[in-house]
């Protein structure tokens, strides 16, 4: 019964440098190394040192307050804090401050060390958490998570999880999607890529522009300035215009390693007065505290806003340390924070898939005083335990063995056996979904056994249904319409517009769905109608887009969302179907709207010769229904929303409706008086907490037939 909280971020992975002891963290009077830190970008009492070496204790701290920040967000109000942001910018002033010392010492960096380095201290958190995870969800969440989490693990592994995401098109402002407990390694992936863009970044600077420039800071600068322009516009654009993919592409986010690389390069050129670095480290500190509470970062970020935490970060950085009782640098070098800067890499990997195992174990939707405080509570010890076993440096290579080729031996030994076994397990676990969901396929088949809707469209033929364990099981969440599984081949027409064709391709009679995945997941319903009687079927569908004038109406207020409408309408304007099918209402938790970008295209529909079918949208149950009914069973997630006006009642929710639009429902077929289950007729009839399952849209094919009959006197 849980419906995991609001998650758009997820960027943690420590600022590694070139420099540092290969060995375990160091036990002297500063406070200890976690794996993957070292002591970088140093500070005098007056500020940053001439140098930028040496260990920043108030940098530390700012880790500690990043992560908390990320944690407390997550875990108690649902949101996103920019705390990522904050990680990103340091990762660049870090590893930008190493690889220009390097240079400045020697003239040339060593890529395969620095590598090496960098693998050999964040590989191992990686490898234990994400084998934890996997364990866990085998044995503590739904079965049909499984296949999902061993596929992002992998690509956690390999580095590529953001864009296994964007691929996916994963909005984590919604829970219908599927919030993974690995999800959060996206910005681990966009860090590692950094780490190999920054090598070219540097060589660039050394063979290249430094030949003309005296200074190597300076040659850096030449070329990490233009990237962070690039990519702070690129990041504008593509937030304003396609703000789910922006969010893990690596392009959009480039810039904010840039901008701290550029403050690793100029920082010790920064002298300012001990009152004002007072005012700066405060004023910077509290903007940090305040950016999640002010903005909504999970629909707003990467773009030109997340400005408000790398600048916030770049203020605490140039106070530097003050040596003033009451300054900031006092507070960040707090032991109890540089302990949890200790932790914190393995803290930010533990958190979240903790949280979500404890809010589908519990059976809730958001951890509450309470719930939240063991979260971080297991949290912490399990991070300060990964900690202190890997200080110890387990699996080590023999002193004899050259650092490098040790250290990488080191993240071998961890990294290769793992990602064997996960390959020969993903292998399996999609050999055992794929099997399961043949077979069910076939049982599907059988109406009499799982009628699905037709339970109650002829109550009396399914009298004597069997009480049957239902379909589909453990392939529930890809019981997809054909739009969205692939099963039907998208044509591009004139206008590069993707839709689905399917019945006959000869017919004379054209039904079109259009809209968004609430109305293309009665695909499998209208095809079924479409092959019984010849007609032509078109499905035009873009997530979250309604097709609608204006952007009243959208969930993905975007550009994107814009043009796709515009060039849906347009080619159903050129080639007017017989038959527009599309929502004729919204409908929320706790609300039904009626758009008036609705009527203002059906006019020019009806205009163009064609007839509107306006359907009523189904409930939204409160719950992931797959999910609930795989861990509590069928009873307890059976759930009453709220009633809507009925679907006759909609022609008087709006004014000047054209000619040829007839209003129709589902909802009678899905949740009967008001009362939504997970399952009816032995068929699952929600795959998440607001689309049908495919094979439950099938059963509806009597239903479509009769609306579409209505509609047009076919």
């Amino acid at each position: 019964m849980t419906s995991a909280p609001t998650l758009r971020e997820h960027a943690f992975a420590p600022g590694a440098s070139s420099a540092g002891s290969d060995g375990p963290a160091n036990h002297d009077a500063r406070p200890q190394l976690r794996p993957g830190q070292t002591e970088e970008n140093g500070s005098r009492e007056g500020g940053a040192s001439r140098t930028g070496g040496g260990f920043r204790p108030e940098l530390h701290g700012l880790r500690a307050v990043a992560v908390l920040l990320v944690v407390a967000y997550h875990v108690w109000f649902g949101r996103v804090s920019g705390g990522v942001d904050v990680f990103l910018f340091l990762t660049g002033f870090l590893i930008t401050g190493s690889l220009a010392r390097a240079a400045e010492r020697t003239g040339r960096i060593r890529p395969f060390a620095f590598l090496s380095r960098l693998a050999s201290r964040l590989l191992p958190p990686v490898v234990i958490v994400l084998t934890g995870t996997v364990i866990a969800t085998y044995f503590l969440m739904p079965r049909g998570r499984l296949l999902d989490t061993i596929n992002e693990a992998i690509a956690a592994l390999l580095y590529h999880e953001n864009w296994y995401l964007a691929r996916r098109a994963v909005d984590y402002n919604t829970r219908d999607e599927g919030s993974s407990l690995l999800q959060h390694f996206w910005s681990l992936s966009i860090q590692g890529q950094f780490y190999l863009v920054w090598l070219v970044v540097a060589a660039v600077a050394l063979a290249v522009v430094w030949k003309s420039l005296s200074r190597i800071r300076a040659a850096f600068l030449v070329v990490i300035v233009p990237i962070a322009v690039l990519s702070l516009a690129y990041s504008v654009y593509l937030t304003a215009t396609n703000q789910v993919w922006a969010y893990f592409d690596t392009g959009a986010r480039l810039w904010e390693f840039a901008a701290g690389g550029i403050l690793a390069l100029t920082i010790h050129r920064i002298a300012l007065p001990k009152a004002l670095r007072f005012l700066l480290g405060w004023v910077g500190l509290l903007a940090l505290i305040a950016c999640g509470a002010l903005f909504d970062v999970s629909t707003m970020f990467p773009g030109w806003i997340a400005l408000w935490p790398v600048l916030s970060a770049a203020l605490i950085l140039v106070a530097g340390r003050t040596a003033v009782p009451g300054a900031v640098d006092g507070f960040l070098t707090w032991r109890p924070l540089s302990v949890v800067a200790d932790w914190s890499y393995a803290l930010y990997l533990w958190h979240w898939p903790v949280l979500l195992l404890y809010l589908n174990v519990t059976g809730t939707s958001r951890a509450d005083a309470r719930g939240g405080a063991y979260v971080v509570g297991i949290s912490l010890a399990l991070a300060a335990l990964t900690t202190f076993l890997l200080s110890h440096r387990p699996l080590r290579l023999p002193r004899s063995v050259a650092r490098p080729v040790r250290q990488f031996g080191y993240a071998a030994v961890w990294i290769v056996p793992v990602l064997v076994v996960g390959l020969y397990a993903q292998q399996q676990v999609a050999l055992a979904v794929q099997r399961e969901a043949e077979r069910e396929a076939f049982l599907a088949s059988d109406e009499g056994r799982y009628p699905g809707a037709g339970v109650m469209i002829d109550p009396e033929l399914h009298r004597d249904m069997p009480d049957l364990p239902w379909i589909p099981s453990v392939a529930g969440e890809y019981d997809l319409p054909a739009p969205s599984d692939g099963r039907c081949l998208p044509t591009i027409a004139g206008n590069m517009l993707s839709y689905c064709a399917s019945g006959d391709p000869t017919a004379t009679r054209t039904v079109a769905l259009v809209g968004s995945s609430r109305i293309a997941h009665y695909h499998d319903a209208f095809e079924a109608a479409a092959e019984a009687n010849g007609w032509r079927l078109l499905t035009l569908s873009m997530n979250g887009c309604q097709y609608a004038a204006g952007t009243t109406a959208q969930t993905r207020a975007s550009e994107e969302c814009r043009v796709w409408n515009l060039r849906a309408h347009e080619f159903l304007l050129t080639d007017p179907p017989d038959l527009v099918v599309t929502l004729g209402s919204r409908r929320f938790e706790d609300r039904e709207t009626y758009p008036v970008g609705y009527v203002s295209r059906w006019r020019e529909l009806s205009a163009s010769g064609s007839r509107i079918l306006a359907l009523e949208d189904i409930p939204r149950p409160a719950q992931d229904m797959l999910e609930c009914v795989e861990s509590w069973g069928v009873d307890v997630c059976t759930e009453r929303v709220r009633e809507s006006d009925g679907g006759m009642s909609l022609p008087a929710r709006y004014e000047a409706l054209p000619h040829g639009v007839t209003f129709r429902g589902f909802g009678p077929y899905v949740c009967p008086d008001g009362v939504c289950a997970p399952v009816r007729g032995n068929v699952l009839v929600y795959r998440d907490s607001s689309h049908l399952s495919a094979t439950y849209a099938a059963t509806l094919a009597p239903v479509a037939e009769r609306f579409v009959h209505e509609a047009t006197g076919w």
